[in-house]
């Protein structure tokens, strides 16, 4: 065979430099995470005949070129023959610079540029890389997509970890500025505000707003970019440098402040409607991009459920506060005896205290209500305020009420349900009528006081309860204990504090006082106007000896704001309930026999005439008087005898 023509040997080692190439290319492709990477493997992979001491990738945003990524010692760019590489949209040379324009798409705005070391001739280097221009395209779109995806993945991963912060937050100020603060380090800004929309006084409220008064600045809801994506619902990028007139320089001199560039996208809730935008202020590298763009449309639709998250929670925390300011304005201690006093003084030295608190006082003397007082000047104020008669569930059923129960834990536990304490959580439990728990159900409430856990009837599961215990009885605790009908143990867990009650008979100048409060109230409700009370009357109610203390004197005003037609309330209107205990008058240890024996005929007489109906011939029999002396008795003692 003949031998090879010289030309034939150059064209062949040519194509093996080319096939070479292209493999490395490949390589680089397949292995290179960033353009960094990718730039430093392509001064390897280029032919060995092409000696390059700069290799850089240049970008062109906004018809500024900058460097992406380079190799070797950096350069300034050659800007015209760049220009002429996209203009041309193929591989050009001049001088010592070799320029290749990646534009897998038309127009796209990057290039790969060379500069040659030694006396290289630039075109003969511009005909060998000619062949690899396809493939060094290929393999930068390859690698910018792979870093693209990568930066994106970072940012979602970030992204992600940041709304799982901002979900933790409850208030709407502290969480404005932690988005302020993630959005400038993910995306490398120098500021960020949120705006939120003020629909009905066509403003933006931005916040924080370094620079402005308590760092708040309003502008007017169609002013700026911001106001250009509320009016549009779209994002918006500004480079200040070729759109001067985008920026309100108002709001920089306001600010003391210059921006550069400026990235703003819409703030959407739930339900898509449009409420504020999310602001970022001068990129540190450069103008902001499409990727930056993308990756604060994420952050913000994060940013617009945590904040929708933060102000229903506001709301619900004003809402629920406003409802236990308007139970305890309705929660009072009426009266201004020194036993009330004295009572009010004790409930403010505990209230605000994890204390035990026992309340003893007859029935009616207003036991909840001092719980209540006590609940309402706490801590736990805004927290559930839990009331248990147990004197009124069924013994069988009594752990259940107060601990709760599992589905299928008896006949009619047809579901799971939480029981007093877990209602209370956070909040104060009163037990009223403590004294009438079974002794197994004392144990167990002994057992979930002092051990702040409890299971339920049924169940297995442990669950912490954190609530303030107050009690109540009308019982003599102690004398029960004696008797072993209570829990010793439990009473003095129970009796850390003891607030007694005092009996409204023993409170003579407050009754007419709780009078007025009731009477007022009840006619209120009742629409009318309020009675006159005529000074018998109040004479009568002050001499009463209230064996119903407090709930009969109210049940009484009650009736009368309802039943009575006149505008003047009478004595003989006063149809006081009897005792069923049959309890005598009161009898004041102060007042002097005479004025003792005064005050029991009173009552003694009125009791006999109201039994008799107001027959006052059949009440001077069974008084064993004539009628006419039964008159002449009630004059002496100051009774009304128009009956």
């Amino acid at each position: 065979m003949p031998p090879k023509s010289r030309r034939s040997t150059t064209s062949a080692k040519a194509n093996d430099t080319l096939l070479t190439a292209a493999v490395e290319l490949c390589r680089l492709a397949a292995e290179c995470e960033g353009r960094d990477e990718l730039v430093r493997g392509l001064s390897d992979a280029l032919p060995k005949n092409i000696d390059a001491d700069y290799v850089a990738l240049a970008a062109a945003v906004a018809g500024r070129w900058s460097v992406a990524a380079a190799s070797g010692r950096a350069r300034p760019l050659p800007l015209e023959l760049l220009a002429d590489a996209l203009d041309r949209d193929c591989t050009v040379a001049a001088a010592a610079w070799v320029a290749v324009p990646l534009n897998e798409r038309p127009r796209q705005s990057e290039a790969l540029v060379l500069h040659l070391a030694g006396d290289e001739d630039a075109e003969e280097v511009r005909t060998a890389i000619e062949p690899l221009a396809p493939i060094i395209r290929r393999v930068a779109a390859v690698v910018g997509r792979r870093a693209a995806d990568h930066r994106r993945l970072r940012r979602l991963e970030a992204v992600l970890e940041i709304a799982t912060e901002w979900n933790r937050l409850g208030e709407v100020e502290p969480l404005l500025v932690r988005m302020a603060e993630a959005a400038t380090r993910l995306l490398g800004a120098d500021r960020a505000s949120i705006f939120l929309w003020d629909r009905a006084n066509h403003t933006l409220v931005g916040r924080p707003a370094l620079g402005a008064p308590d760092g708040e600045l309003r502008i007017p809801d169609d002013r700026g970019v911001v106001g250009e994506v509320i009016g549009a619902g779209q994002p918006r990028r500004v480079d200040a440098g070729a759109e001067p007139e985008a920026v309100d320089r108002h709001v920089d001199e306001q600010l003391g402040y210059k921006t550069r560039t400026l990235l703003c996208v819409p703030l959407r809730g739930r339900s898509g409607e449009l409420f504020g935008a999310f602001e970022l202020i001068n990129k540190k590298d450069g103008p902001f991009t499409k990727e930056d763009e993308d990756a604060l449309v994420e952050l913000a639709a994060h940013a617009a459920v945590a904040l929708e998250n933060a102000q229903d929670r506001q709301r619900l925390i004003s809402a629920n506060r406003q409802i236990a300011d308007e139970a305890a304005g309705k929660v009072r201690l009426i009266g201004k005896s020194p036993a009330i006093e004295a009572l009010r003084s004790i409930i403010r030295r505990v209230a605000d205290t994890e204390l035990a608190v026992l309340i003893l006082g007859e029935n009616g003397t207003g036991k909840e209500v001092a719980a209540q007082s006590i609940h309402y000047l706490s801590g736990r104020r805004d927290r559930p305020f839990v009331a248990v008669n147990c004197a009124a569930i069924p013994e069988t059923l009594a752990e259940s009420e107060l601990f709760g129960h599992e589905k299928g834990a008896f006949t009619d536990a047809r579901e799971a349900r939480a029981g007093k304490f877990e209602l209370a959580a956070g909040g104060t439990l009163f037990l009223d009528e403590i004294g009438d728990l079974s002794l197994a159900c004392q144990a167990k409430l002994l057992r979930v006081i002092e051990e702040r856990v409890l299971v339920r009837v049924g169940g297995s599961n442990p669950i912490g309860t954190d609530v303030r215990l107050l009690a109540a009885t009308n019982q003599n605790l102690a004398e029960m204990v004696r008797q072993k009908r209570f829990r010793e143990d439990l009473y003095f867990r129970l009796n850390v504090v003891t607030v007694e009650l005092p009996p409204l008979r023993g409170r003579g100048e407050d009754i007419l006082l709780l009078v007025d409060h009731f009477l007022d109230d009840f006619c209120r409700r009742a629409r009318r106007n309020r009675p006159a009370i005529s000074p018998e009357a109040k004479k009568r109610l002050v001499e009463h000896f209230w064996p119903g203390n407090v709930r009969e004197l109210r049940n009484l005003m009650e009736r009368l704001a309802y039943l009575s037609t006149d505008d003047r309330i009478e004595a003989d209107e006063l149809a006081f309930i009897l005792s069923p205990r049959g309890e005598p008058p009161a009898l004041d240890s102060d007042s002097s026999l005479a004025e003792a024996t005064t005050r029991f005929q009173t009552e003694y007489i009125r009791r006999q005439i109201a039994r008799c109906g107001g027959n006052m011939s059949q009440a001077a029999e069974r008084l064993g008087l004539h009628r006419s002396n039964l008159y002449r008795k009630m004059r002496q003692l100051g009774m009304d005898t128009d009956l």
